[in-house]
C-alpha cells in the first residue's frame, strides 16, 4: 500500500506520479473507514484529497505555511504529515484534532476552527516572512462558502497592496463554469503567468515609457487588455483588484494544480488559484447528500446510515417544530440563518415559508444588523446561531441591536460544551458575553417544553433576548413543572431547606441527579429552575438564603461573567458570608472530547458537583465557612 510510505512531511514527493491516483483512492478508502467510526467532517475532506496532495507535493513542509479556512477539510494535510496512525483517536479527548493545531504538528502553521480567517492569517504570515528576511511560500486556502464572510474580502483588500509572493487558493465546491469560458481563461492564463510573457510585458513597458506620450500608450494598452480580460477571463473581481487569478482548474487533477501552484510561486504578489472540486468525491453517499456529511455522526460504510438511531427529539427538533408554529400564527416573524439551516433547524422553516426566511450566508455580523433592520422595520426575526459563531457579533448586537432596543430574537444553539470539535467550537462563553450588553435579556430552557414557552414569551416581548439551549437530546424530565414564564423570575421546583441548587437551563437535568444522590444520604435539597440568567430573580436569591444553609450555582458556562459571579454580588450584598459554591466551567479553552468526558474533566458532572457539596459541608461542620 503505497500509504505505507508515507510516514512524515514530504514523503509524498517520492510517489511516482503514476501512483497518484492510487494514493488518493487509498486516502479517500482510510477516511471513510475512520470517520465512519468515529464521526467527523467526511464530505469536505474526501472532495480535498487531490488539492492536499498538490499542496504537498509542490511545497516543502513545515518551512512553507498552509493555513486552511475553518480547517475541517485538514484530514488529508495530517495523513501526510505523519499522523495517520494517530486518526483511531480522532477527535477524541486526549487524542488528535479534528482542525489543525500547531501545538500538534509544526507542518500546522495556523490553528483555524471558524471561517473565512485563513487569508487574514496568511498575510499576518506572509509579512512576518518578509520582515525575517525569510524565503517560503505561504498558501491560504479557503473555500467559496467562506467568501461570504466580510472578513476574507477585507484581507483581500489589504492584499492586492502586496508586492511580494501571497498564494491563496479558492476552493469551489459548488459553482459550475462552462468549458468553453474555462478553455479560455486556461490559455490566457497560462499566456499571463509565463516567465517569457512577463519578462516581456516588463520589457516593453520600459520601452514604451522612454518615448515621447509613452505613458499614454502605455495606459491605452492596459485599458485594452483589462476590457479583453473582461470578456473571456472569470476572475476579473480579482484583477481588478490587483490579484493574479488562475483558474479555474480541476480540483481533483493534482498535475494540473501543482503546476498552477508553481507557476504561482513565480509571482511578486498575491495571487488566487481557482480550483473546482466535488465535496464528497468517492463516497456515493456524500455526493449525493453533501449536508448531511458536512460533519456526521458514525455511520455504515455500505449505506451511509446513521449507526445510531435518534431515540428522542434533538433541542434543535423542538426549536425546529415551535418556529413552524409561532410563523403560522404571527406573519411578522421571520427566520434567519448564517449559511446554517440545515444545524440550526430552520430547514422545515424555509420550506414552508420561503419568503420569511433569510440565509446570510457566512456572515453572522451581517446577519444581526440584518435583523436588527427586520426589527426596525417592524418584523420580528429570530437569528438562530451556534453560540461559538454568535461571537463574531457581538460589536453588531451591542450597537446595532441593543443601543437601539430592537426586538431581535437570538436562538443560540449549540450552547455549553459540544464536543469532539474542540476549543472554537465549545459555546461556554455566551452568558459572559452577552450579559455584559445593556438591554440583552437572557433565558434558558430546562427542558423541552420550557424551549417552547421561551420561544412564545420571546415572540411576545418587546426588545432584544436570547434563549441558549445545548447540543443533542432534549431533556424530557420535569414536565409536571411548567409553570407559566414571567418576565425575570425563576422557578421553585422542590422547594426545601438545606442545599439550594440554582441551575442555568442544560444544568437543572444534572441537579435533579445531584439532589437524588444527596437525598439518598438524608441532605435536604431545594432546586430552583433560574429561567433568566439576565435579569437574575433577585429575590429567589434572598429566598435561598432564608430557607437553605448552603447556595450552589450550576451552569455550562465559564466562570467570568456568569451566573454564578452575579449569584455572587447578591450574595455578597445580602448576606456577606453566606456558604455559596459556584458550578461552572473553568476560564479556559476545552479541548475535544465525548461531552461526558469532558464535563468529568471541568468538574460540572452530578458526582463531582456532590463531592464539592459533601467538603463544603464538612467544613461547616468544622466551622470553617471559607468559599
Amino acid at each position: 500500500m503505497i500509504l505505507d510510505r508515507i510516514n512524515q512531511a514530504n514523503d509524498i514527493k517520492k510517489v511516482s506520479p503514476d501512483e497518484f491516483a492510487l494514493l488518493a483512492q487509498e486516502i479517500r478508502t482510510f477516511l471513510i473507514k475512520k470517520i465512519s467510526r468515529s464521526g467527523g467532517h467526511l464530505g469536505s475532506n474526501l472532495g480535498a484529497v487531490e488539492l492536499t496532495m498538490a499542496l504537498h507535493l509542490a511545497l516543502t513542509l513545515p518551512q512553507d505555511k498552509i493555513v486552511f479556512d475553518v480547517g475541517h477539510q485538514s484530514y488529508t494535510h495530517k495523513i501526510l504529515t505523519g499522523r495517520r496512525a494517530d486518526f483511531d483517536g480522532l477527535r477524541q479527548f486526549g487524542g488528535i484534532s479534528g482542525f489543525p493545531k500547531r501545538a500538534e504538528s509544526a507542518c500546522d502553521a495556523f490553528d483555524t476552527g471558524h471561517s473565512s480567517t485563513s487569508i487574514s492569517a496568511g498575510l499576518g504570515l506572509v509579512k512576518a516572512r518578509d520582515l525575517r528576511h525569510e524565503k517560503h511560500t505561504v498558501v491560504s486556502v479557503i473555500g467559496d462558502g467562506a467568501l461570504t464572510g466580510g472578513m476574507a474580502y477585507e484581507a483581500l483588500n489589504n492584499a492586492s497592496k502586496l508586492d511580494t509572493n501571497f498564494i491563496i487558493i479558492l476552493n469551489d465546491n459548488n459553482m459550475s463554469i462552462s468549458e468553453n469560458v474555462g478553455g479560455i481563461s486556461k490559455y490566457l492564463q497560462g499566456i499571463r503567468t509565463a516567465e517569457g510573457y512577463q519578462d516581456f510585458k516588463m520589457a516593453l513597458q520600459k520601452q514604451l515609457l522612454r518615448i515621447p506620450r509613452g505613458q499614454a500608450v502605455v495606459d491605452h494598452l492596459k485599458r485594452y487588455k483589462s476590457s479583453l480580460k473582461q470578456l473571456f477571463v472569470p476572475g476579473m473581481f480579482f484583477e481588478d483588484m490587483g490579484i493574479t487569478y488562475l483558474g479555474p482548474a480541476d480540483g481533483h487533477n493534482i498535475r494540473e494544480m501543482v503546476r498552477l501552484i508553481e507557476e504561482a510561486k513565480k509571482i511578486n504578489h498575491a495571487v488566487l488559484i481557482h480550483v473546482c472540486t466535488k465535496k464528497g468525491m468517492g463516497y456515493a453517499p456524500a455526493e449525493r447528500h453533501p449536508a448531511r456529511f458536512h460533519g456526521t455522526e458514525p455511520f455504515d460504510i455500505e449505506t451511509g446510515l446513521p449507526l445510531k438511531n435518534k431515540a428522542k427529539a434533538g433541542w434543535t427538533d423542538i426549536f425546529s417544530t415551535v418556529m413552524i408554529k409561532l410563523a403560522a400564527r404571527n406573519d411578522k416573524v421571520v427566520a434567519i440563518t448564517a449559511a446554517m439551516p440545515d444545524g440550526t433547524g430552520l430547514k422545515r422553516f424555509r420550506n414552508l415559508y420561503p419568503d420569511r426566511f433569510f440565509d446570510t450566508g457566512i456572515a453572522e455580523e451581517h446577519a444581526v444588523t440584518f435583523a436588527a433592520g427586520l426589527a426596525a422595520g417592524g418584523m420580528i426575526p429570530v437569528f438562530a446561531v451556534y453560540s461559538s459563531f454568535l461571537q463574531r457579533g457581538y460589536d453588531q448586537m451591542l450597537h446595532d441591536v441593543c443601543i437601539q432596543n430592537l426586538h431581535v430574537i437570538f436562538c443560540i444553539d449549540r450552547a455549553g460544551l459540544v464536543g469532539a470539535d474542540g476549543e472554537t467550537h465549545q459555546g461556554i462563553f455566551d452568558l459572559s458575553y452577552l450579559s455584559s450588553i445593556p438591554n440583552m435579556h437572557i433565558m434558558a430552557p430546562k427542558n423541552k417544553w420550557e424551549l417552547s414557552d421561551m420561544l412564545k414569551f420571546a415572540v411576545d416581548f418587546d426588545g432584544p433576548i436570547a434563549i441558549r439551549y445545548p447540543r443533542g437530546q432534549a431533556y424530557d424530565g420535569l414536565h409536571e413543572h411548567r409553570a407559566p414564564i414571567e418576565y425575570g423570575k425563576s422557578e421553585r421546583i422542590f422547594d426545601e431547606g438545606g442545599v439550594q441548587l440554582l441551575a442555568v437551563g442544560s444544568m437543572v437535568e444534572t441537579a435533579v441527579q445531584v439532589r437524588e444522590t444527596l437525598k439518598a444520604n438524608g441532605i435536604p435539597c431545594a432546586i430552583v429552575n433560574a429561567r433568566f440568567v439576565k435579569p437574575v430573580d433577585e429575590d429567589m436569591v434572598r429566598t435561598a438564603m432564608e430557607k437553605g444553609s448552603m447556595i450552589v450555582t450550576m451552569e455550562e458556562n465559564v466562570k467570568s461573567g456568569g451566573f454564578g459571579e452575579k449569584v455572587g454580588e447578591i450574595i455578597d450584598r445580602e448576606k456577606p458570608g453566606f456558604p455559596f459554591i459556584t458550578i461552572n466551567i473553568p476560564d479556559a479553552y476545552i479541548e475535544h472530547g465525548n461531552v461526558n468526558i469532558l464535563k468529568q474533566v471541568v468538574g460540572i458532572d452530578a458526582d463531582t458537583v456532590v463531592e464539592k457539596i459533601n467538603k463544603k459541608l464538612k467544613e461547616q461542620k468544622s466551622g470553617d465557612n471559607r468559599l
